[in-house]
């Protein structure tokens, strides 16, 4: 009899990403992404070479899995006010994502290339894309495809490049800058 092959609701499989999420974190917290082995990282979780081939094809897909959370609070951090948007003030969610990105910087550098490409940044484009198209439409905002595209190259590119230091400043600094950014993007009349 075959054994059955986990699927993704199953606990055990869940359980199994989780650990191999959080070995791939606590090594890139050791030294870069490029320097992990797939042999580092399945002893440090506990498991066999093979379980990790069952969950991922590679260590770039792992490692984007592990950032997910990342783009999850992107998004949310951006959508994380009610009523009419402040320039001056943006929402506390953004300024705490800025602020806690530090710990994991350079495993987001290497899946978040300069300008909001890589595999990360394709992620996290889709999302804020996917998010700031649905809330346009639903309030009838102009131009939803093409502002949602825009809103979404913005942060990608200008999160990006602060964390590859191309742009300067403090997270705060940075968090207060895209919000305007945004706010303005938002804001614009094409026609």
């Amino acid at each position: 009899m075959t054994p059955a092959k986990p699927t993704a609701e199953d606990p055990r499989a869940a359980r199994t990403r989780a650990r191999l999420r959080q070995a791939l974190l606590d090594e890139c917290a050791e030294r870069l992404l490029a320097e992990v082995s797939i042999a580092a990282l399945v002893r440090r979780a506990g498991v066999g070479r093979a379980t990790f081939y069952l969950h991922y094809g590679d260590l770039e897909a792992l490692a984007v899995d592990a950032c997910a959370d990342v783009v999850r609070e992107a998004v949310d951090a951006l959508h994380a006010w009610r009523g009419t948007p402040d320039p001056a003030s943006p929402p506390p969610a953004l300024l705490d994502f800025f602020a806690g990105l530090t710990p994991h910087a350079a495993l987001y550098r290497a899946l978040l290339r300069p300008g909001g490409g890589g595999p990360l940044g394709l992620v996290l484009h889709r999302d804020l894309r996917a998010r700031s198209l649905a809330e346009r439409a639903l309030v009838g905002a102009p131009e939803p495809g093409l502002i949602a595209s825009a809103v979404a190259a913005t942060f990608a590119g200008v999160l990006a490049d602060w964390l590859h230091g191309l742009v300067d400043g403090t997270s705060d600094h940075v968090a207060h800058q895209v919000w305007r950014l945004l706010i303005a993007l938002h804001r614009t009349r094409l026609s």
